[in-house]
This record gives structure tokens, sequence and C-alpha cells, in this order.
């Protein structure tokens, strides 16, 4: 579904650009130095939304930087004005589509990925669409420093029976679950909004963890 265009956008994105990259294309390898403490450890959301994930995340992490990716401005909005209004100082947003990754990231430059609740692209023919397919996760890998980890989660079961033969082909799972509440990472899992929303219904979570 398409986001609602948001009222005066244009002058809320303004407001916030302190924590918006501008021309971020021009800047690769470079996005560290506009965080406070440019030698933290480095963590990218890819597909934030409203930013509640990222917002606790970051809060409960102040010592690491967060990169918030979100493509829809409408949406990005939201979460740039909470994370303001928050005063994290530890949180910078990216309004790019994540097709631009490799013009974004030197390799071995994140150590940590997250990829909460996409766009599970239905139809069979779709599957290159997917964040979690193999040439994708490949790109992951080279930008994962070693040791590093990417976290998935969804509660599309089709997205998630798909992504677990991805992943084994690409970088192997240490942790996967059809019902990550229910798992030992339950205590402490930050959930987004679409997971909120989810689990109220009694729709379970998938979630898949690799490293490199």
């Amino acid at each position: 579904m398409r986001p609602r265009k948001k009222t005066n956008l244009v002058p809320r994105l303004a407001a916030c650009s302190p924590i918006i990259f501008q021309e971020p294309l021009s800047k690769k390898g470079q996005l560290m130095q506009e965080f406070p403490d440019p030698m933290a450890p480095l963590h990218l959301e890819i597909g934030c939304g409203k930013g509640q994930f990222i917002r606790q995340l970051a809060a409960r992490h102040p010592d690491i930087n967060f990169i918030a990716m979100e493509r829809e401005p409408n949406v990005a909005v939201i979460a740039t004005e909470h994370v303001l209004a928050d005063g994290l100082d530890n949180v910078r947003f990216l309004l790019e589509d994540a097709e631009k990754l490799s013009e974004l990231f030197e390799p071995e430059q994140l150590d940590q990925i997250y990829i909460n609740f996409c766009d599970p692209w239905h139809k069979r023919r779709q599957y290159r669409r997917r964040l979690t397919y193999r040439v994708r996760l490949q790109l992951y890998q080279e930008l994962l420093k070693p040791g590093g980890e990417l976290h998935f989660k969804t509660d599309n079961y089709m997205l998630y029976h798909f992504s677990t033969a991805e992943f084994a082909a690409v970088m192997p799972a240490y942790f996967k679950t059809q019902d990550l509440h229910h798992s030992e990472y339950a205590t402490e899992n930050i959930m987004t909004e679409y997971e909120t929303y989810f689990s109220n219904l009694g729709q379970p979570i998938y979630a898949i963890r690799a490293k490199k």
C-alpha cells in the first residue's frame, strides 16, 4: 500500500535535516563521519518505517551508531521527527533505496544489518526483488565486517521459507525460528510497528540470524 502523502512534507523534512544525510551518494564510505563519535560500531536498518525499532534500539545502545534507511519520505518523516523529539544523537537517516547500498558503503564497513518486515513480493517472478534474495545477501555479507551479523524478521511464512534457502546458500544461519516471541531471543527482541500489530492478531513472527 502506498503511504499517504504527509502535510507539509518538505518543510517537515527540512526541520529534520540535521539527522538526514544530505547527498549521501557523494559520500561513499564516509557517512560515519556525521556522527558525534565516528569510531563507534555502525549498524544499518534497511526499511525503518516509522522508526519504532531503531529508536528503541538506539536508546538501549548509546555506544552504537545507527543508520535508518527508508526510501519513502512520507514514512521517514515520522521516524525522523520522533528521533529528534527523543534527543537521540546516535541515529541518522538515509533516504535512499536498498539498491544503492554498494554506492553508499565500502566493503566490511558495517557491524550489523537489520531487515524487518520487508515487502514479500508475493509473485514468483518477483523473487529477485526480495531483500533476502541470495544476490542481495552476498552484498550484505560483503558490507559486513568479519563477525558482523544480519538479523531478519517477517510475519510472512512464504518469505521466511524462501529466505531460509537463500541464507543457506550464502550465509548459513546460526538461528532461525517460526516463533520468535517464544524463542531464546524473545527477551531482547525489540518490536517494530508491524510486529506489534501482527503479534496482537496472534500471528507468529519468523526470524533468521546469520553471522559473517
